[in-house]
């Protein structure tokens, strides 16, 4: 079964291969970075992050930390 990753209401599939996630979640941050380079973009960066979030545990934490914030905020904002 291939990991997902889910961003909203939609579900992307990612490879098999525990090595080629990491890889490419470390070539989408980098690219991230060289982001003011015309065919990079700075929107690499949180991809990056949310693919390596499945195999890294730190990143995962982070993901999960960022994933309350937002909720509780949104939450609070809809009952002003």
């Amino acid at each position: 079964m291939n990991p997902k990753v889910k961003l909203g209401d939609r579900q992307f599939s990612l490879p098999r291969s525990q090595l080629v996630r990491i890889i490419i979640g470390f070539l989408l941050v980098i690219g991230g970075i060289l982001g003011f380079l015309p065919i990079l973009g700075f929107w690499m960066i949180p991809l990056g992050l949310l693919v390596l979030s499945v195999d890294l545990p730190a990143v995962r934490r982070w993901r999960r930390q960022l994933t309350v914030w937002w909720l509780k905020r949104k939450s609070s904002g809809a009952a002003r």
